[in-house]
């Protein structure tokens, strides 16, 4: 369904809304009023209350003062029956609008209520049934404002949680992108200086890798701000990527063995998660376990795809210890595997080392 199609029926609503108050609160009263001038002026109250109710969504606090003086006025004139369904009408938007700064709807509301005290304070004879009418408009006037307001609230309350969670997808892309590439960097700087008596030439091997492995995460933060800057920027590298993740990992002195066997085509957004997934298992394996051995298994079981990363727990001799974790990527993984009806496991194998488990569905969710 069109999304867009409630906004392209509004005019319509609106025209039929305001038709419907003429038909059946302006235009008798306005015939019977007598004179010719009262008709006049009856006609002119009429079009600027039924003008204002097309500019609810536009302009919503004056379509909304323009409906209630319209309509005050013809009361008052005794050429308008309508107990204020017309200017509810314009305020519910502005009770959207104004969800979380009520003062103005307040004060629109005590504009409008003013103006049906002084209509109660005309003769009953000159308009009938003036009590029931200023009931009516106060319960039309209340409900506007009561939906209008809880509406809004709610609107407000999807915008914040769609911006939480872009900004929970854009943290996590930044930590899987640049998070990788730095680790390596750390695990090649580390074992080169720990090592007694480097060569000039291995330094500058070293050196050489740590400039293509800062590259590579410099071209991935750019691809993801480029895909945030797009319309629709696509859900990002996919397994396809995976042979450039292995080789920094091997790089960085990690044994890293390979099956890839998906058993048929993958959706991307499966396989972006995927890739994202055997990512950070990879740059956990070269932040913990420097120097162990590693295998990535992915393959199709039913219809999901099972990801697995595994290693040995082993340690270079004589390296550094490996940093405390924050738990951050490994959240991460559940976050973006959620949305996709995938699952993932962590935790130590009990032949020692630690491993990495995601399942989730070959085929994309929409």
């Amino acid at each position: 369904m069109d999304d867009r199609r409630p906004a392209r029926l509004r005019p319509l609503v609106d025209g039929g809304a305001a038709a419907g108050v003429v038909a059946a609160f302006w235009t008798w009263p306005a015939i019977a009023a007598g004179p010719w001038q009262q008709t006049v002026t009856g006609a002119v109250l009429a079009g600027v209350t039924a003008g204002a109710m097309p500019l609810r969504w536009r302009a919503p606090a004056a379509a909304t003062l323009s409906a209630a003086a319209g309509t005050v006025l013809g009361t008052l004139l005794g050429i308008c029956q309508d107990p204020m369904l017309a200017a509810a009408w314009c305020l519910y938007p502005l009770a959207i609008e104004q969800a979380r700064r009520t003062r103005i709807v307040a004060g629109v509301l005590a504009g409008t209520f003013t103006g049906l005290a002084m209509v109660t304070a005309v003769p009953a004879g000159a308009q009938p049934g003036p009590a029931r009418q200023v009931v009516v408009a106060v319960a039309a006037l209340g409900v506007a404002w009561l939906l209008g307001t809880a509406t809004g609230r709610q609107i407000a309350t999807a915008r914040e949680a769609e911006r939480m969670r872009v900004r929970l997808a854009v943290a996590r892309d930044v930590h899987d992108a640049v998070g990788h590439a730095l680790g390596v960097v750390l695990a090649q700087s580390a074992v080169t200086l720990s090592l007694p008596g480097t060569r000039e030439e291995e330094l500058r091997d070293t050196l050489s890798q740590v400039e293509a492995h800062a590259r590579t995460a410099l071209e991935e933060v750019q691809g993801l701000v480029r895909a945030l800057r797009a319309p629709d920027g696509g859900p990002g590298p996919g397994l396809d990527a995976l042979a450039a993740a292995v080789r920094a990992t091997r790089a960085a002195g990690v044994e890293v063995d390979v099956q890839l066997d998906a058993g048929g085509p993958i959706g991307d957004r499966t396989a972006a998660a995927a890739f994202r997934v055997a990512q950070e298992a990879l740059a956990n394996v070269v932040r913990h376990a420097p120097g162990a051995r590693c295998s990535v298994r992915i393959g199709r079981e039913g219809g999901l795809l099972v990801l697995r990363v595994e290693d040995g727990g082993a340690r270079t001799p004589g390296g550094p210890p490996p940093p405390a974790g924050s738990g951050t990527g490994l959240r991460g993984m559940r976050e973006r595997l959620r949305p996709l009806g995938g699952t993932v496991e962590w935790g130590p194998r009990p032949a020692g080392g630690f491993q990495v488990t995601a399942r989730l569905p070959a085929g994309d969710v929409r």
